[in-house]
């Protein structure tokens, strides 16, 4: 049996040529031999970790949605003020060209994971609320600061952003608009929201 350090280094080689994999062919198309051809390992090597090529999609979007938000929350924490952190929310949610593209690109791919497996969906539920709670934590400071005035609920607003985040990623991907159409259309959001004219983008 593999030691448990050689276990994890192989895991991770694994999750690392499924995103490559995923990204290049796409979720439906990529099958346990494209894997194991991208990692340079037979099938049945793949096989000893996974059970099978769901259960290692659903760890390539559990360690992709982990690294997405640990970056999103360091920007987020490291802008001052509320109007700031927002904007940073917003920027931070955009699928700018490059590996913000590429990333949001691959979880994009394996949304539908969640609709066959129990724990990518838990997994998804999870994302989703950490999203909206990015949004809902510098909503409420905004408004305690007395920043923001709120048109809503701060939980059901946060969770507005983060659907229009996705809906308009997927316009992005098909080519309908570009990342800064999506931070103009997010910021838009933001002045009708908080009523704060700092969002607007002409200032």
């Amino acid at each position: 049996m593999a030691r448990p350090r050689k276990q994890a280094e192989r895991r991770a080689q694994l999750i690392e040529a499924t995103a490559r994999t995923v990204v290049d062919l796409g979720a439906t198309a990529t099958k346990l031999r494209d894997v194991a051809k991208a990692a340079g390992v037979t099938p049945a090597s793949v096989l000893y970790y996974y059970a099978d090529i769901q259960e290692l999609f659903a760890a390539v979007f559990e360690r992709s949605a982990a690294t997405y938000f640990v970056s999103r929350e360091k920007a987020i924490a490291e802008a001052e003020g509320p109007v700031a952190r927002l904007r940073a929310c917003i920027h931070t949610g955009v699928p700018w060209p490059g590996e913000g593209e590429e990333s949001t690109r691959l979880l994009f791919e394996l949304f539908p994971v969640a609709l066959r497996s129990q724990g990518a969906a838990d997994r998804q539920r999870v994302f989703t609320a950490q999203q909206s709670d990015l949004y809902r934590h510098v909503l409420e400071l905004g408004r305690q600061t007395g920043e923001f005035t709120l048109t809503g609920d701060a939980h059901a607003l946060g969770r507005s952003f983060v659907a229009l985040e996705d809906g308009y990623a997927m316009d992005l991907l098909v080519g309908s608009a570009s990342a800064q159409d999506i931070e103009d259309r997010l910021l838009d959001h933001a002045r009708i929201v908080t009523g704060n004219p700092a969002f607007d983008r002409r200032s």
